[in-house]
Formats: structure tokens, sequence, C-alpha cells
């Protein structure tokens, strides 16, 4: 069979396909992956209310259930906090040119940047959020309330009087900044009680080519 390569090379982003016959004789195009480099979203295997033990507490839930599922890149709470603004997460360089995927590598966003340009981050029609162990968090029943919390405006910058005290407390009369998924979107700006469970998601804000799953 025939490889087919189109754009510019490896510095272009041009897809790959193999082209292969079918029992017809006739050619069908496999389509390969557009860039090597990409950053994986994914959302931890259980909600999680307010009280998180603060971003370091999210942060090592992401680090550790990455680990066990053999993803090998830094992953980080999809979090603003005190310290920390959620778009600051990911490395400059990487913003504006890697796709954005979820477990199985299916395109959430076509980059980073794309999430805070003010629209509050539609997510790509069909596209799913997995969790680390494999499930779809819309419809998984694991997740009864489907909204994430993100803590950050539609910019990803933080919002001091909505992340739940740093996400330290699941206090009801604190809130927390959070979208609903069922509107589509991941940045939603919704402000919603810190007793609620929550998706919680991950970023990898570096990638390893030698991951695997």
């Amino acid at each position: 069979y025939a490889r087919c390569i189109s754009g510019q090379g490896s510095g272009g982003g041009g897809g790959v396909s193999d082209v292969m016959p079918d029992s017809h004789g006739l050619a069908t195009a496999v389509l390969m992956p557009v860039s090597p480099w990409q950053l994986h979203l994914v959302a931890l295997n259980a909600p999680l209310s307010g009280s998180m033990r603060g971003i370091r507490g999210a942060d090592f839930q992401c680090f550790q259930q990455a680990r066990e599922v053999g993803l090998l890149g830094t992953f980080r709470a999809f979090l603003s906090s005190r310290l920390q603004d959620l778009y600051s997460i990911v490395r400059r360089a990487d913003r504006s040119t890697v796709p954005i995927v979820n477990l199985r590598d299916e395109v959430l966003f076509s980059n980073w940047e794309s999430l805070f340009a003010g629209s509050e981050a539609p997510i790509r029609a069909g596209a799913r959020i997995l969790s680390f162990d494999g499930r779809d968090v819309l419809r998984d029943s694991a997740w009864p309330q489907k909204s994430v919390w993100h803590g950050s405006d539609a910019k990803g910058r933080r919002l001091t009087e909505s992340y739940c005290e740093t996400w330290r407390t699941e206090e009801r009369a604190a809130v927390g900044q959070a979208s609903s998924l069922s509107s589509g979107k991941l940045l939603e700006q919704a402000a919603s009680s810190c007793q609620h469970a929550f998706i919680v998601l991950c970023i990898e804000n570096s990638f390893m080519t030698a991951s695997k799953k």
C-alpha cells in the first residue's frame, strides 16, 4: 500500500494517511494523527466537592491517576486558585499549536488558547470527556451532577471569590465557579455551592511521546 502525506512536512502539521486496498481492490484512506504532539484533558475517576486539600491535593490526584494508566506527561488540575490562573497552566510555547484531546486521542479543542477566547470554551460536537479509567463522564452514573469545577472567568483568570476558598472547603455557603457540561461548554460561568460533588478535570501541561495506554 502507499503512504500519502499532505501539508508542509514535519513542521507543517499535515495529515498522514495509509492508502490500503479493500476487499474489492479499491483504495481507502486510513487517517493517521495530524500531529505527534497533543495534550490530554482527562477527568479524575470520581467527582469531588470543593474540599480537595487545595490545588496541590487536586494536582496530586491528577498525577497519581495518570501514572496508574501509563500516561507519562505532567498532569495538573484544570483549576484556577490563589496563585494560579487556569490559562497559565499549559506552557506558553504549546498554547496555540498543540491540540487538546481526550484519553482516546479524540480532539476536544484545536489548541489551549481556543478555550479562553471569551466564548466559554464550547466543546467540539460529538467529543467525549473521559475519566482516567475510560468512562464517559456525561453518561456514567458515577457523576450524577454533570458539572465541572474550574474557578475561572471565561478568559481563564482566577475568580478569588469563587474557588471554594482555594479548594479547601465544602461549606454550603461557599461557592466555586463551575460549568454544566450539558451546556456544551467547559467554562460556563455558574457560581455553585462547594458542597456539590462535581467533575474535576486534569490537563497535561507537557507531553511525552513515549506515553502508553
